[in-house]
């Protein structure tokens, strides 16, 4: 039978362990944790290689973006400057709000973004009066959008300041919430205002560039100091403007100092899917522009980028090829070992279990092969002296079988009517409990309890006893304490202990109405309901001072008449399924069982 699995936790607390598993353990201890060893080693060192190799690869490529993108945007303003100088040339920056120049500065405009398709999203002359012309890309319309037309007012107030203007970055609305921002430079003749050059200036080429170099899990992305989101790679979830101060690397940007130009690695861990995920990441500041690029990626990403995954692979390979190496080869040798201890373990369960036959092979090593032998002979010897217990015990038995027969006789001798009643009640009995499928143990007390149910009689006086006719109610109340006699008698033996029932309480009556005590229904046992009917059975179907026998199916439905009341209804269809099945017959006042 299997080892239950609570059994092999209590074995292990209790410090037993299978040989086996010690000679497994001890190979596996010599081969594989030395592997494991060097290889948590090396995975340490590769560990602290790659954070140095991707705090390399981030700040070089941090660094390169931020130089590009102080190049994009210085690009942007030395164009519109550009522009300026020829609205100068031309004489139309004097008034670009003169109808005449309108359409002059109108295609003068419209050349401006035709050259220039990705980046301008619309540029205007405005004059003192912030009027003048403009030109756009597509169906771009500044005024439909509330942030870029708050922009451009902030523009033209501080051009009047004689001030160049660049917006913080804005997520463009019409244009499915893509990055840009408004730069302005003013329109002076002799250094007098007379009006404004502004663009919208998408941020899609430096969005591509992100993207390029957002490979591999690394995401490069750019915040302003206030750690909002300016162009993300992933511009769905991160739109312009988006606060991104939750994550450590922004909150140190946030405080750094204005004006201060910085390169630096941090290690952090970001939450992504309510996971914590270890991260490394390198910012460097624009403060020209008062940006930070950011690049960062996850450990994990790193290691798999490195080929730190297929090296644990490979380990991991290595490491399981020679545990079970170790595994084979210590179960072979294990099992030379084990396999006579567990046949010996395996001999003494079953003598354990009285299987006293039982012997061991003996093979093995030698003192494993000497201790076979030994335990071979201990159980022949055990064998041999359990044959013998088991012989008295049967003699012992008989005798008590029969020390307990010859009393009952003894009790049904005192009174010629009843000769050979108990041994009758008892066969009743027992047909009776077999109907109602009670265990051998059972029925093999209530054949005692039978046999002896009456055994209180000897302390009845004979005069009661042996009278011919009906008993007066003082003589049946004499008669009526033969069954805590009986109980009183058998008591101090101890063998007899749960079989007092039966004697003490045959006579007991399910609606209440018997003695000794009135129990009813349940309260009365099984046993003394059983010996109740058989008793009464007896006496109905044998000659008795008082009455003739009985016919058996007479005495039968009389009995039946007192089920509910006397008898126990189950115990009663027990009897009659024994009578009708032919266990029970009778001639004239003979019983045959």
């Amino acid at each position: 039978m299997p080892e239950s699995f609570a059994s092999k936790v209590q074995r292990l607390r209790a410090g037993r362990v299978r040989i086996l598993w010690l000679v497994l353990g001890a190979l596996l201890l010599v081969s594989a944790l030395p592997i494991g060893l060097y290889h948590r080693q090396v995975l340490e060192l590769s560990q602290e290689k790659l954070v140095d190799t991707e705090r390399v690869q981030q700040s070089e490529l941090t660094r390169s973006m931020a130089d590009e993108i102080n190049l994009f945007e210085s690009n942007l303003t030395q164009q519109l400057i550009s522009q300026r100088q020829i609205l100068t040339l031309t004489g139309l920056i004097q008034d670009v709000e003169d109808p005449p120049a309108q359409p002059k500065v109108s295609r003068l405009l419209e050349n401006f973004l035709a050259s220039n398709p990705n980046t301008f999203l619309y540029l205007t002359a405005v004059g003192r009066t912030g009027k003048g012309s403009a030109a756009a890309q597509g169906n771009f319309r500044p005024e439909q959008d509330p942030f870029v037309s708050r922009a451009m007012q902030r523009a033209f107030f501080a051009c009047e300041q004689a001030l160049k203007f660049r917006s913080d970055p804005l997520a463009l609305a019409q244009e499915d919430n893509r990055p840009a921002f408004v730069i302005a430079v003013p329109l002076k003749v002799e250094d007098q205002f007379t009006g404004m050059l502004a663009a919208v200036v998408s941020l899609d080429p430096l969005l591509h560039r992100l993207q390029e170099t957002s490979v591999r899990g690394r995401t490069v992305f750019i915040v302003d100091r206030y750690g909002h989101a300016v162009a993300h790679p992933f511009s769905h979830d991160f739109v312009p403007g988006t606060d991104m101060s939750a994550s450590k690397i922004v909150e140190q940007i946030r405080s750094l100092p204005q004006d201060l130009r910085a390169t630096a690695t941090v290690s952090f861990t970001l939450k992504v899917k309510n996971r914590e995920v270890e991260m490394i990441g390198t910012y460097s500041s624009m403060p020209e522009l008062n940006w930070a690029v950011v690049a960062q990626r996850s450990l994990e990403d790193a290691r798999e980028d490195a080929g730190v995954k297929e090296l644990n692979r490979q380990a991991l390979a290595f490491v399981t090829v020679v545990i079970l190496a170790a595994i084979l080869v210590g179960y072979f040798f294990a099992v030379g070992i084990s396999e006579p201890i567990r046949s010996l373990a395996a001999s003494t369960r079953a003598i354990s279990r009285g299987e006293f036959h039982q012997r061991t092979p003996v093979r093995g090593a030698t003192e494993i092969s000497e201790l076979a032998e030994t335990f071979n002979s201990m159980a022949g010897d055990i064998e041999e002296f359990i044959e013998r217990l088991k012989e008295a015990a049967e003699e012992n038995r008989e005798l008590f079988m029969g020390s307990i027969r010859m009393l009952a006789a003894a009790i049904d001798e005192k009174d010629p009517y009843t000769r050979g009643h108990s041994g009758r009640v008892a066969k009743y009995s027992l047909l009776i409990a077999q109907e109602l499928g009670l265990s051998p143990e059972e029925i093999d007390k209530l054949r005692i309890a039978a046999l002896l149910h009456d055994v209180g009689k000897i302390g009845v006086d004979d005069r009661v006893l042996k009278k011919p006719g009906a008993l007066t109610s003082e003589e049946f109340d004499l008669m009526k304490q033969h069954t805590v006699k009986g109980a009183n008698i058998m008591r101090p033996v101890s063998q007899l202990k749960e079989m007092l029932p039966g004697i003490e309480l045959h006579h007991e009556h399910i609606d209440g109405r018997g003695y000794p005590y009135g129990l009813q229904g349940p309260q009365i046992p099984i046993m003394a309901r059983i010996i109740a009917v058989a008793d009464t059975l007896d006496a109905m179907t044998t000659n008795r001072p008082y009455q003739s026998a009985m016919e058996l199916d007479f005495a039968l439905e009389k009995i039946k008449k007192l089920t509910g009341t006397r008898f126990d209804g189950a115990v009663v269809n027990a009897l009659e399924a024994s009578i009708h099945s032919g266990k029970i017959r009778m001639t004239a006042v003979e019983v045959q069982v």
